[in-house]
């Protein structure tokens, strides 16, 4: 089978698994952003009293939406890529398969789901007025594509590191909390002192908070230069990932 042909599959066999049983179906990835939206506006808008600095600034709830979908994205398709290959040991063993193909299943799943429920609440949003450019999805998109690349490049090692060292997939869930509030989703990089503001740019996930809020809320700016190190270092993520998951593949059986 061509490879396309068996990742669709897979693909497809990981959007029944994830949605079996639900009494919605696939219709739940558009349903659920939508009442995660409305927690969100309830609690930081009505609650929390959350605002953006600056006259011009966007409501909170679409400048929250705007980067917080893209890192769940990025989040929940680096925890389920982990452990996929210790998941489907019995598989590997019957059957003689690119083991690429299940992480790249995995991580592709995870963002077809996020990112349909980030298309349903950008519409949403700028239905109901509320700033959103939606004109902004189409740059968006593509900055969702460099995501993935990046996402899949550490999906890759990251899977296979954790057929050897089982522990990697707890760390990973900790590591990633602390670097979803070492980027400014929640909050405006304004708000850090100056003389901090250069750590968040230590973070990858940074560059995309910022870009998809310039895309879709023209609030801030990206240069050029961001730009091309994002693109960078999201190819050397994969080219860098798939080269310890080829050199570790040969011994997977032994240890599974």
């Amino acid at each position: 089978m061509p490879l396309a042909s068996l990742t669709l599959r897979f693909i497809d066999r990981e959007l029944r698994n994830r949605f079996a049983g639900s009494f919605t179906g696939g219709l739940w990835a558009l349903i659920a952003p939508l009442i995660q939206l409305a927690v969100y506006a309830f609690v930081f808008v009505h609650v929390l009293s959350a605002r953006v600095p600056g006259a011009d600034a966007p409501g909170y709830v679409p400048f929250l939406v705007a980067a917080l979908w893209p890192w769940n994205a990025l989040a929940e398709s680096l925890v389920r890529s982990t452990t996929v290959v210790q998941e489907n040991a019995a598989l590997i063993g019957k059957i003689a398969l690119p083991r690429e193909v299940l992480v790249l299943a995995s991580a592709a799943s995870s963002f077809v789901v996020n990112l349909a429920g980030f298309v349903a609440i950008v519409v949403v949003l700028a239905i109901s007025g509320m700033g959103v450019d939606p004109v902004g999805l189409l740059p968006a998109l593509a900055l969702y594509l460099v995501l993935f690349v990046l996402a899949l490049g550490l999906s890759l090692a990251f899977a296979a590191i954790q057929v050897f060292v089982r522990d990697l997939a707890q760390a990973l869930a900790q590591i990633l909390m602390l670097l979803m509030f070492c980027a400014p989703i929640f909050y405006d990089r304004a708000l850090v002192p100056e003389r901090y503001q250069h750590w968040l740019d230590l973070n990858p996930f940074t560059f995309y908070a910022d870009a998809f809020r310039v895309a879709l809320l023209h609030h801030g700016d990206i240069d050029a230069m961001r730009i091309g190190i994002a693109v960078l270092v999201a190819v050397l993520a994969l080219l860098i990932g798939h080269r310890i998951f080829k050199r570790l593949d040969p011994h997977f059986e032994d240890f599974l």
